[in-house]
């Protein structure tokens, strides 16, 4: 007579399995966060690493630039695109297929790294998000978003192609100087940072309006309430309100992001710890700023910041 499993012995085995699945699962869960986390911190390390390679060739000095150079689009898709001596594929309303400023900053270090994909974060991937004008970042303009993005109050930023430098057209020159040896702690200030913003691909700042005529000082976005939008989730569906809990799609990594600093150097910190690296607005003083979080690539303020020298590392402060 042939031996057969009986109900109850299957449906044991299946108990089993399933309990089994229960506790792998997220343990599996846990390792792929982990090896996109590693594979993260390797991307900003190599991009950091390229940069110091720029500095090196450069005087010591940060990169930026604002330029419009054919052959320059970061999605290869659009390689073929319309240029010409006017700027079709850098000014106007787009697309800014070949623009080699702050919004594609990654530009400014390719010959450097020549490989694009290091430049997207595995924690959020290809995205292509849709400006206010209605056009699509990656696939119209090859700006990628909701990845990396670079201190540009640190390099400072340049708003000058096509254009004579003017009182309206100014540099943008960091408070630094925008060199490396003006760094007071080069192991601890902020270079690159895994940001998701719908406005801007870069980190701001606020602009000193009384500058010379032809360049202003650029300052850091170091207050505390500007930040917490980024990180945290929104209470209702409209206004500027957030709670204390950490928004998961907006921060990939067990409520921790990646973050490059100007020695090269990355690695993983919570949002929390962010927040706490970062001063309060009053701890650090300006006469505006933003109504809710940094949506544009500066903002003008009458003097420049009043803030405790020494305190805030992470921010170069």
């Amino acid at each position: 007579m042939k031996k057969a499993f009986t109900l109850i012995e299957l449906l044991v085995v299946i108990a089993i399995i399933a309990i089994l699945a229960a506790i792998l699962f997220p343990v599996f869960a846990q390792a792929k966060v982990a090896a996109k986390k590693a594979a993260s911190i390797s991307n900003q390390k190599q991009i950091g690493t390229a940069i110091k390679i720029y500095m090196a060739d450069s005087d010591d000095y940060f990169p930026r630039n604002d330029d419009c150079q054919p052959g320059t689009a970061l999605n290869p898709a659009l390689a073929n695109q319309p240029f010409n001596a006017a700027g079709v594929g850098c000014v106007g309303a787009g697309p800014f297929t070949y623009r080699m400023n702050h919004y594609s900053w990654q530009k400014w270090i390719m010959p450097y790294t020549k490989n694009v994909d290091m430049f997207w974060s595995p924690a959020f991937g290809v995205q292509d998000p849709v400006n206010g004008s209605g056009t699509r970042q990656w696939s119209q303009n090859g700006q990628m978003y909701y990845s990396y993005a670079i201190n540009t109050s640190l390099t400072g930023q340049l708003n000058t192609y096509g254009v004579a430098l003017t009182a309206t057209n100014r540099e943008r020159n960091s408070w630094t100087g925008g060199t490396d040896t003006a760094m007071n702690d080069t192991a601890q200030a902020m270079l690159l940072m895994e940001m998701v913003n719908p406005d801007i691909n870069f980190i701001p700042g606020f602009l000193d309006g009384s500058s010379g005529t032809t360049s202003r000082t650029m300052y850091p976005p170091a207050i505390r309430s500007l930040w917490v939008p980024l990180f945290k989730q929104r209470v209702g569906t409209t206004g500027c309100t957030y709670n204390n809990v950490t928004d998961a799609t907006k921060v990939p990594f067990a409520g921790s992001i990646v973050l490059g600093y100007v020695d090269s150097h990355a690695k993983a910190i919570s949002a929390d710890k962010f927040l706490a690296n970062t001063p309060t607005a009053a701890q650090y003083t300006v006469s505006t700023q933003w109504s809710c979080f940094p949506n544009g690539g500066t903002w003008t303020v009458a003097a420049a910041p009043v803030y405790q020298q020494g305190q805030w590392p992470m921010w170069g402060l």
